[in-house]
């Protein structure tokens, strides 16, 4: 994994300090224990497992690698990581997205039913809203023909793409009981599907032919008005505008 440092006992105090055990971790991550084991005793994790591993304990990553940040190839100071699909970003990960926000979440997607469809997340995005965050969700309008292409574009069909949307919008549904939370459907042609928490979004990026799980997440981190991550900010804040509700579905 990248070379080994000494027993890395800053990891085990962070560990311990958040009373999480190995096991703990290991169920966070989607990893295996001995995986941890083999941290803990000094193997470097990979990039994405390092992020994850900081995330969840609420550390900088260079605290508990600091070797590893030093001959890391920063390629900008916005990019927090990139994922290679976005079934690659640990479950711990999106978590620590959504719990993490103060004062906004937005999702700007076709359907979202990977998280529609896990209860644990939908009641994080909840309790989040419950708490006074803002909370948007534009999911692609059932009966519009960009719904129906994208569906056929990569590969699954438009009656299938169509499907999942009217299922995301049952299960995202009793959200909008919750007096911060709103729900819209658009007829934009995305680019991207975009998970926003405050500063931080997570764009998956759409590629002709793939399937949005196969597809990479790049995780951006909003400072600049004029980086990158504001660039998908303002898109997203156009189709918001354009979205209409979600009455009569």
């Amino acid at each position: 994994m990248g070379g080994t440092i000494p027993v890395n006992h800053h990891l085990r105090a962070v560990m311990a300090h958040a009373q999480m055990q190995p096991l703990d971790l290991a169920a966070h991550l989607g990893v295996d224990p001995k995986t941890v084991s083999r941290w803990l005793k000094g193997r470097i994790p990979y990039p994405r497992h390092r992020v994850a591993i900081a995330d969840c304990l609420g550390v900088d990553e260079a605290d508990l690698w600091p070797e590893a940040a030093r001959h890391r190839h920063m390629i900008s100071s916005e990019v927090r990581a990139v994922y290679p699909h976005r079934w690659a970003v640990p479950h711990g990960v999106w978590r620590a997205l959504f719990a993490n926000a103060m004062r906004e979440i937005d999702i700007l997607t076709y359907s979202a039913l990977f998280l529609a469809e896990n209860p644990g997340l939908v009641n994080l995005i909840a309790e989040r809203a419950r708490a006074g965050v803002q909370l948007r969700i534009l999911l692609g309008d059932p009966d519009s023909p960009e719904v129906a292409a994208r569906g056929r574009d990569e590969g699954t069909g438009a009656d299938v793409m169509t499907a999942r949307v009217r299922n995301a919008l049952t299960l995202f549904g009793p959200l909008q009981e919750i007096p911060t939370a709103k729900i819209r459907l658009h007829r934009t042609v995305l680019y991207n599907s975009i998970y926003r928490a405050d500063n931080d979004l997570f764009v998956n990026i759409h590629a002709y032919g793939t399937k949005a799980p196969d597809a990479p997440v790049i995780h951006l981190h909003h400072a600049d008005s004029h980086g990158a991550a504001a660039v998908y900010l303002t898109g997203l804040e156009r189709v918001w505008t354009a979205a209409s509700s979600t009455r009569g579905h």
